[in-house]
């Protein structure tokens, strides 16, 4: 592929999409950047624009980007997703190439591997963050047993939330839901994941790698 391509911007902030739309628009390699600031608008907008590149950030109001994810692939298996989010533990990227996703960067990645990224998936092929992609290749023999595999994509996203010892107010914040959902879910999580605790569901995160040890 040389010529210039359209980007699917997916982001719940303004100033960040500012931010990395400007970054892509003064790429050579891309033509047009098309915003989308939830999961349902980013679903509407990938199948009106047709973008060759979606870059899409997990942490969304309503249907999260894990979520979001999967619904644009079982409409399109062919659809290239980069994954452009905070979160660095190899959990993460995991659950995302698992929902279909064909690349998967940090924000704290230098501005060039976002351009390169984004091209490199547009062209059908897979892209990790070389830092990530080694701490994946470590950690594979636990990722492949992970029991957090049995959650949903929303109840992984309450499940990291809670993990990190936000409340089920500051949850349902966050997902945009109500407290009683979230409290709904955490009874859910628990009951997949066979522990009674908050404590216990923080010990697994840590087990698991959501988040490094040293995050406690």
């Amino acid at each position: 592929m040389t010529d210039p391509i359209k980007v699917l911007l997916v982001d719940d902030h303004a100033v960040v999409r500012t931010g990395y739309r400007l970054l892509l628009s003064q790429s050579k390699r891309v033509n047009e950047v098309v915003e989308a600031e939830t999961g349902e608008q980013a679903y509407q907008m990938y199948f009106k624009h047709q973008p060759q590149a979606v870059v899409m950030d997990l942490s969304l109001p309503g249907m999260s980007g894990l979520a979001c994810i999967r619904k644009i692939i079982s409409r399109d298996p062919l659809a290239n997703i980069l994954v452009f989010s905070i979160h660095d533990e190899p959990v993460y990227v995991t659950r995302a190439l698992e929902a279909g996703a064909k690349g998967y960067i940090t924000k704290s990645s230098a501005s060039e591997m976002l351009i390169e990224a984004v091209y490199s998936i547009a062209q059908g092929k897979q892209f990790i963050e070389p830092e990530i992609q080694q701490r994946i290749s470590a950690e594979q023999p636990v990722a492949e047993q992970s029991i957090l595999s049995e959650l949903s994509a929303r109840e992984f996203e309450v499940f990291c939330l809670i993990a990190k010892g936000y409340t089920a107010q500051e949850v349902a914040n966050t997902l945009f839901l109500s407290a009683k959902t979230v409290a709904n879910y955490s009874t859910h999580i628990k009951a997949k994941l066979n522990v009674k605790t908050t404590s216990e569901l923080t010990r697994l995160a840590y087990q698991y790698g959501v988040f490094a040890e040293e995050d406690k």
